[in-house]
């Protein structure tokens, strides 16, 4: 089985802590006619790199029924920077428009075979995924990116169309695994990317 979740698979459920102090579930969401989840942090350069062309990208699409999710799954005893308190920070100063959930036990990151920060995954409203990959293709320095796959894969999925490429490797650091060095990875990942 690969280890990052196969275009077609089912959304794995969760029931995570936002920042907002509510917890949350994939019942919560029932209404969007898109969803994306992606895997990211406080500290990663390619995350702050992008966060503000994901913040345009939810802008444009919340309007069109599509929720973002943000998940931290980073091991805080790895990187303090990724703590809960740190994220709720992070939230509050930057008025990110996308619910952000911390999975401290890093089994929400597991499910879905998260490889690195930013990793972005698009379910459509039968929480089908229908595109897995990067939000962009220079997210450390986004004056240099040519692309945004994100956008149209979203594009793509909103008029109809077929997802012309559905998969992309993610460009980012590493999820920081719990009782491993910053770079480590799952020996079945390593393959992926």
């Amino acid at each position: 089985m690969p280890f990052t979740l196969p275009i077609g698979s089912i959304a794995p459920d969760f029931d995570l802590p936002a920042t907002s102090g509510k917890s949350y579930d994939l019942k919560h969401f029932d209404q969007a006619k898109a969803l994306v989840i992606f895997f990211t942090c406080n500290h990663c350069p390619y995350v702050i790199g992008s966060d503000e062309v994901t913040r345009k990208t939810a802008e444009k699409f919340i309007p069109k029924g599509v929720s973002f999710i943000g998940i931290n799954s980073n091991s805080a005893n790895t990187y303090p920077e990724d703590s809960f308190e740190e994220m709720v920070k992070r939230i509050n100063t930057h008025k990110f428009p996308w619910v952000y959930l911390h999975d401290e036990s890093q089994e929400v990151a597991k499910k879905y075979g998260a490889l690195r920060t930013p990793h972005f995954y698009v379910f459509d409203s039968h929480r089908k995924l229908i595109y897995t990959g990067r939000g962009v293709d220079n997210p450390r320095d986004t004056s240099k990116m040519t692309g945004n796959d994100l956008e149209r894969a979203l594009d793509e999925y909103l008029s109809g169309r077929r997802i012309s490429v559905p998969v992309t490797n993610p460009l980012g650091c590493n999820v920081k695994w719990e009782g491993k060095d910053r770079h480590w990875m799952p020996p079945e990942a390593c393959n992926l990317v």
